[in-house]
């Protein structure tokens, strides 16, 4: 319960929407950018996968191995939503394209450009990865939606196979 209260808190997904609604229309640095992602989706990404690993019986160092292969999925969707927003279609995500651009949000591809957010994604996905080293294909399921959350948006099929 204190995971996802956290989470879903003012040092979670609150605080991050509120940090992002600030931020609209003000020019932002990377680490505020990350700061606002990390807070948001990734907060409830982190909660999920530590929540299951508590009730699992998780040792702290797959605790801690999980909790970062979490914060770096966090993370990369984020930046999978930024990206998608400027170069997606309606159809893909299922929301107007473009809105952030309009709202002058603070986003990766605002701060680094497209490639540079691309590439930081691809980035967090093999770090991710590199967590799930020491656990058996039990962690295929986390595996498969690390790649699907970064190949959505910089996979030229946009993660569909």
């Amino acid at each position: 319960m204190g995971e996802i209260a956290s989470a879903a808190g003012a040092r979670g997904m609150v605080g991050g929407q509120v940090a992002d609604m600030a931020a609209e229309k003000r020019r932002v640095d990377l680490p505020t950018v990350e700061m606002i992602h990390i807070r948001k989706t990734g907060a409830l990404i982190r909660a999920a996968v530590r929540s299951g690993a508590l009730i699992g019986g998780a040792g702290n160092d797959e605790l801690r191995k999980l909790t970062r292969y979490a914060d770096c999925i966090g993370l990369a969707f984020q930046i999978a939503d930024d990206i998608l927003d400027a170069e997606g279609s309606s159809k893909t995500t299922g929301k107007r394209v473009g809105r952030d651009l309009e709202r002058h949000k603070a986003t990766f591809p605002a701060v680094l450009g497209m490639q540079a957010s691309k590439a930081r994604a691809q980035e967090l996905l093999s770090r991710a990865l590199r967590d799930l080293r020491r656990f058996d294909r039990r962690a295929d399921p986390l595996r498969e939606i690390a790649r699907f959350v970064v190949a959505r948006a910089c996979s030229p099929d946009g993660g569909k196979r």
